[in-house]
């Protein structure tokens, strides 16, 4: 008898009248809404406008539901198309089944549109919403609680996930939760971007590229642990081979990058600077000093103007002007009294002894 362990609900729809709540759906946009809001605040600290990050998901968004789609239906094809199923279930998003490698590839040509139609470089763009995306897969993994797949092998561990349900071939008991595995690491990759990019100032796709890595990574050991049915290739799963293939890919475009491109991109979005209210009243911010510097070295030219005009005014008198003393410019001789005479010079012999005195 397990003493402890992660219960399972009962059902993963709500009705609220005759509306259905589905907690995988409710899982997953709430995740896209951490992804464009953490997105935002690293676009928007990197230099570009704010909701740019949401305008380009509308892009997005519907081209990684539908890529994530795509490639689960096509990866878990006898799910759908084999004698006794109905293919109508592969529409039918809601019940689960999103391969997240899908939903990476077409969710980043539809970003590239979006970015495309705004100028701005789509690797940019794809290092602002990495950890964003990270946080995003945490979150909807938790509708797989909710559905009560994507489990591992079974387990008596205080943390084992309670499977109630019999249906597709399940079998009641307590298993491994991946679902919360891989939740947590997505949080730790996410944290390892952030802390990678702030510590190394990573640029041109390196950011989403380490996201990958780090996903990757973890993907591998978690889906080594699913016992759900899946297609296997020299005794590993499709989606290890995926992870390994993918993860081989982000590493070599880090270091590629690295060498050819090196730091950050200075200008992530056109315009953005001039359009922003911050930077405008930074620009007014240095007129002004400027302004008054201007204003300053102005007052001090008309002071000086007055200083030059008060000897002018000075030597504007009844008076004879006075010549200036030749090696003195600017310095005026005292007017001569008139009905004086000229002292009378001194001989040479009492100029020597005066001298001679002051120097005694």
């Amino acid at each position: 008898m397990e003493l402890a362990y992660i219960p399972s609900p009962s059902s993963g729809v709500l009705y609220l009248g005759p509306v259905p709540l589905r907690g995988y759906a409710f899982c997953i946009i709430i995740g896209v809404f951490v992804a464009v809001w953490l997105g935002n605040k690293r676009w928007i600290a990197r230099g570009g406008r704010a909701g740019t990050v949401a305008d380009i998901a509308v892009w997005a968004v519907p081209f990684g539901l539908v890529g994530g789609r795509l490639y689960h239906v096509i990866t878990d094809y006898q799910l759908y198309f084999s004698e006794g199923r109905d293919w109508v279930d592969a529409f039918k998003i809601w019940e689960g089944g999103l391969g997240i490698w899908g939903a990476i590839a077409l969710g980043a040509l539809g970003a590239w549109i979006g970015c495309r139609r705004r100028g701005i470089p789509l690797p940019a763009y794809a290092d602002a919403i990495a950890p964003g995306i990270a946080l995003a897969q945490a979150i909807g993994r938790w509708g797989n609680w909710f559905n009560q797949e994507l489990y591992g092998r079974a387990t008596d561990l205080p943390w084992a996930v309670e499977i109630t349900s019999s249906s597709d071939g399940r079998m009641p008991g307590t298993y491994h939760p991946t679902f919360l595995y891989e939740s947590l690491w997505c949080i730790g990759v996410a944290l390892l971007v952030i802390w990678a990019d702030r510590r190394f100032t990573l640029g041109h796709g390196r950011a989403f590229a380490l996201y990958v890595a780090g996903y990757c990574t973890g993907r591998f050991w978690i889906e080594y642990m699913r016992v759900d049915e899946a297609h296997h290739i020299l005794g590993l799963r499709l989606n290890n081979w995926t992870a390994l293939l993918v993860f081989l890919l982000a590493v070599l475009y880090i270091v590629l990058s690295a060498r050819k491109r090196p730091g950050r991109e200075a200008v992530v979005e056109p315009g953005a600077t001039d359009g922003d209210g911050a930077a405008a009243d930074g620009k007014k911010t240095a007129g002004d000093k400027t302004d008054g510097k201007t204003d300053g070295d102005a007052a001090g030219t008309a002071g000086a103007s007055d200083e030059d005009a008060k000897p002018d005014a000075a030597t504007d008198t009844d008076g004879p002007e006075t010549p200036e003393k030749p090696g003195k410019p600017g310095k005026l001789e005292k007017p001569e009294k008139s009905g004086e005479p000229e002292p009378a010079e001194e001989p040479e012999e009492s100029k020597d002894g005066a001298g001679s005195a002051k120097k005694g």
